[in-house]
């Protein structure tokens, strides 16, 4: 058997039906049909990481372009992190991650071991960037900050949530 044929194996679902206790070896159909679903497996998950990167760069655009230098704030998560970050002296981006902890833990419960890590994932990449990348301020027009800023946070959000399902 090459390596070719042992990759496909044990990533795919073909683990449980090869045993090397004496039984044949799979057919070239199977071997087939475990390669098409390890393309498709590596596709998503080339599709998801770009989702999840222009995601991220969309939502810290529109808070920090349009949002936190206009004195707006965001509901959820977020706007509870915005919240505390202008009450105490703790960094929005730490807040962010701690904020969200009992929301991770939830979606460990109901949605998954898979679904839990790309969504720790997807927001302590979210606090990177905000703590480390510099957007210009855009536009002080109150008007223009509230559209634009809500589409691209929003249009953030949307990338993140659609992936991660």
């Amino acid at each position: 058997m090459c390596i070719r044929d042992r990759i496909i194996i044990h990533t795919t679902n073909l683990k449980g039906q090869y045993k090397q206790s004496g039984k044949p070896p799979l057919s070239n159909f199977r071997l087939a049909k475990g390669y098409r679903e390890l393309k498709i497996n590596i596709t998503r998950a080339v599709k998801d990481f770009g989702l999840i990167v222009i995601g991220i760069f969309s939502a810290a655009f529109g808070f920090k372009g349009f949002l936190l230098t206009n004195k707006f704030t965001d509901g959820g998560a977020t706007g509870i992190s915005l919240l505390i970050s202008a009450l105490t002296e703790i960094p929005f981006p730490w807040l962010i991650i701690l904020v969200n902890i009992p929301f991770i833990v939830l979606a460990y419960h109901v949605l998954g071991k898979a679904f839990m890590i790309k969504t720790i994932l997807a927001i302590s990449a979210l606090s990177l960037v905000l703590a480390f990348v510099t957007f210009p301020n855009v536009t002080d027009d109150n008007l223009l900050v509230a559209i634009f800023g809500g589409f691209f946070l929003g249009a953030g959000k949307a990338l993140l949530y659609g992936v991660e399902r």
